[in-house]
């Protein structure tokens, strides 16, 4: 007895499983979810060299979106447009900052969005604009690349000032200063000689001198000290002086 297959219902079979893989893979593959997002624009003014499509977007180091298009801008050809489309949940605001940001030795590049509440107030759509625009701040190495032309303008400004101070006129002004010095210091020897010499005279012999002469003058102070004492006691020593008169009769 022959076994009698229907092919259509083997076929339907087939197509219908092969549909559920087909499925079943898109789904896995696009990360299907229930969850919402909400697409904003960004104008860059710098290069955007290493970021790309399917590039993460993170909010404050939370994974929160994906970059979905880049592009020069039409209106402003030094500007670039970023396209991102972001969870619904992600706090964007006002106050929130949208910059460019590699991972440590990767050198992955990803749009690192930051938000320090400063401003709660939601985004709203500008006229003529198809997304709400999220405010740029410049990358570290915008920022490091600013410092460095900073410090090699200064640098060179610091060169030239210095260039021009060692200039030959000026060179050869600072010569005839310091030979003018020097001349000077030659004609000063003999007085600063002539000067070390009197004071060492000064220091031997009129200082030595001089002391003996206020230790007169303090001996002499205090005799006269002491006569001035005595005449008030006895002024008749200016007649008869210190010796003590003769004893009368009777007087011992």
């Amino acid at each position: 007895m022959e076994t009698k297959v229907n092919y259509t219902m083997v076929g339907a079979f087939v197509i219908l499983l092969v549909t559920c893989l087909v499925l079943g893979i898109i789904w896995l593959s696009a990360g299907l979810s229930y969850e919402t997002y909400t697409y904003y624009r960004v104008y860059m003014k710098e290069s955007v060299s290493g970021l790309t499509t399917d590039a993460a977007v993170e909010f404050n180091g939370v994974n929160v979106g994906t970059v979905q298009d880049i592009a020069i801008s039409k209106r402003d050809a030094q500007l670039v447009e970023l396209l991102l489309r972001i969870k619904s949940s992600a706090p964007v605001s006002q106050g929130t900052r949208a910059m460019l940001n590699s991972r440590g030795l990767t050198g992955i590049t990803y749009l690192a969005l930051q938000d320090k509440g400063i401003d709660p107030r939601p985004l709203t759509i500008l006229p003529g604009e198809s997304y709400p625009i999220i405010t740029t701040s410049p990358s570290l190495f915008v920022r490091l690349d600013t410092t460095l032309n900073r410090f090699s303008d200064n640098f060179n400004r610091i060169s030239r000032a210095i260039e021009d101070l060692l200039n030959t006129d000026n060179v050869i002004a600072v010569g005839a200063i310091l030979q003018n010095l020097t001349t000077i210091s030659q004609q000063m020897m003999p007085l600063i000689n002539t000067s070390l010499d009197t004071l060492q005279m000064v220091t031997t012999q009129t200082l030595p001198a001089t002391n003996q002469t206020i230790t007169n003058i303090e001996n002499a102070t205090r005799n006269m000290v002491a006569i001035t004492a005595d005449l008030k006691q006895n002024p008749a020593v200016l007649i008869r002086g210190k010796t003590p008169p003769l004893l009368g009769p009777g007087e011992k």
